[in-house]
């Protein structure tokens, strides 16, 4: 019978395998989420945020309880067989990634018969008292032969007692009907949720071991509905034609009813009794295997193995020898349930249970894709020391000289020299070539037409710049916009390229306060764009605002007339309704 419950475990197996591999535990949780730390962690959650400690505080977890159903078998004396009901429950915590506790509870039922005919049953109490005229019977009856004895020992044995051949026998086919209840507490360690190559499991493998109490009542199957001894088992046991197990079975059933209504042999008083029973402390090992359903449901295959010192779990406590007398068997009655049954993880504000989760997940996700590394500050080489680095520095520059955005020197008015080293930083493109010092040779006024270019007008700031745009700003604002920003660069460009013009910034509008701030503020807000962004002197804007007869949110640029001057800085007007 064993067999078959293991046949039936191993096709529940298979059918389930597939399932299980195609499966994948739940993402991980996010280790920066605060609600999933206890309290008592949450001083080591905060150093690892901090970057003062390297490891995330372990997270809570869910509560495993499960429900389970399966066969019990009793190793013991006498053959077990197929018996329902068995049904157990448990509660289960993780500790950490790979050890957990739970506590179960069983309650099995466990049936057992044997097929050989027993003569020797006046040393079992339970059946000496349903047939009590076994202890009437001289010794020499004990070692009456049963199906099988040789012709030499039936001969004399009957001879001796007057008996004729095929005188049915005063035997016993010792059965019985056990109920089992077992609390424990045991140790579980998961054997597969830790893993290199892979994120993620669906099914799980575990094995426990653990401590608890047995308590266990037996009855045994001596009498029938009238309460009187089965008389036909010596007919069963001098057949012939009963060769076979499953035929000596058969006929047992025949005649037999399913009262179980003799309390087998127990302890008596020497043993502690609960509930009337006997009770016993047990140990207990197993393994299993759990499949994932879902984050919330997972169905699991277990077999257990339970001992206990006691060798009255099938009320035989003798075992018999084909021919002599009983002896007392040296061994012990041990039960085994295997079972499938549903698990349910219970919890709010908390991850799966441990043991379904891989706890080289944040540490491979952070090395891949990192959230809370603190990296250092990458250093790079700067040779020259003028802050823009060697991969896109075009130019060795020497020391305290601007550069632009390539690491070259600044030319502002393009004569060749540095700004570090020129001593006249705008020179006229009409005075130059210069010297090594930056400083250009302007030719004198030509008296005559002797002199080369004599006669020829020079040009003013207005032609050599053009005509310039306007900037217009949106109702209300001082903010430039992208298209004004654009208009502005080209502005820039032109003055570069004629280093001695001015340019002149025009606001419109005075009627009132607010008009006359508002103007101000839009000249301004040119005049810092020219000079913080487009890198040209301050000295080169002359700054009016509050002018007539022009557009209030507009302003307008124009090249400086000859000789023309003014401010390029002017105090705001009404400073208290500045907009900044």
């Amino acid at each position: 019978m064993a067999s078959k419950k293991y046949l039936l475990l191993a096709g529940m197996f298979c059918l389930l395998a597939s399932y299980g591999y195609s499966q994948r535990v739940g993402a991980s949780y996010d280790v920066k989420d605060s609600s999933l730390v206890p309290s008592k962690r949450m001083p080591q959650h905060t150093e690892f945020l901090n970057g003062t400690y390297n490891f995330p505080a372990k997270p809570r977890n869910q509560w495993e309880i499960g429900i389970k159903t399966g066969l019990l078998n009793v190793s013991g004396d006498i053959p077990s067989k197929l018996a329902f009901p068995s049904f157990g429950v448990h509660v289960r915590k993780a500790f950490g990634y790979i050890f957990s506790m739970r506590a179960e509870y069983w309650y099995g039922t466990g049936k057992g018969r044997t097929f050989n005919p027993a003569e020797n049953f006046s040393h079992n109490s339970a059946w000496a008292s349903a047939n009590g005229a076994a202890n009437s019977y001289s010794a020499p009856y004990l070692f009456a032969p049963s199906v099988g004895a040789p012709a030499s020992i039936v001969s004399s044995k009957f001879v001796n007692f007057g008996m004729p051949a095929n005188t049915p026998l005063e035997v016993v086919y010792y059965n019985y009907k056990t109920h089992i209840q077992d609390l424990s507490i045991q140790g579980v360690v998961t054997l597969n949720n830790i893993r290199f190559h892979k994120a993620k499991t669906g099914f799980n493998f575990y094995g426990f071991a653990g401590i608890g109490g047995t308590v266990y009542d037996t009855k045994v199957n001596a009498l029938n509905s009238n309460n009187q001894k089965y008389t036909q088992f010596g007919s069963v046991s001098v057949n012939s034609s009963y060769k076979k197990r499953r035929d000596t079975y058969k006929a047992l059933k025949a005649f037999m009813d399913d009262s179980y209504e003799t309390p087998a042999q127990n302890q008596g008083p020497r043993r502690p009794k609960l509930f009337g029973n006997t009770f016993k402390p047990s140990g207990t090992i197993g393994a299993g295997i759990a499949f994932k359903l879902s984050n919330r449901l997972n169905l699991a295959i277990e077999d257990r193995q339970t001992f206990v010192k006691d060798d009255l779990l099938d009320g035989q406590e003798w075992q018999e020898h084909a021919w002599g007398d009983p002896v007392l068997t040296s061994d012990f009655d041990s039960y085994n349930f295997a079972s499938i049954g549903l698990n349910i993880n219970l919890g709010a504000k908390a991850v799966e249970p441990l043991w379904w989760l891989n706890p080289l997940d944040y540490a491979y996700s952070e090395i891949r894709n990192p959230r809370l590394m603190r990296l250092p500050k990458p250093v790079l080489p700067d040779s020259d020391g003028d802050g823009i680095t060697d991969q896109f520095d075009q130019e060795q520059t020497p020391q305290g000289c601007p550069v632009d955005s390539h690491g070259v020197s600044k030319d502002t008015d393009g004569d060749g020299v540095p700004d570090c080293k020129d001593k006249e930083l705008i020179t006229p493109t009409y005075c130059q070539p210069v010297d090594a010092d930056g400083i250009g040779k302007c030719p004198v006024p030509c008296p005559d037409s002797t002199c080369p270019g004599w006669g020829i007008k020079q040009q003013s700031c207005a032609d050599k710049l053009g005509a310039l745009p306007s900037v217009a700003f949106k109702s209300g604002s001082n903010k430039l916009s992208d298209d004004a920003k654009a208009v502005l660069a080209s502005v820039a460009s032109r003055m570069r390229n004629n280093p001695d013009c001015k340019v002149v910034v025009v606001g419109y509008c005075s009627s009132n306060k607010k008009e006359q701030q508002l103007s101000w503020d839009h000249v301004n807000a040119v005049i810092n764009y020219m000079v913080e962004k487009e890198g040209l002197s301050v000295d080169r804007f002359i700054f009016q605002y509050g002018q007539e007869g022009g557009d209030c949110n507009t302003v307008d640029l124009r090249a400086a007339g000859e000789g023309e001057e003014g401010p390029n800085t002017v105090p705001a007007p009404h400073p208290n309704l500045r907009k900044n």
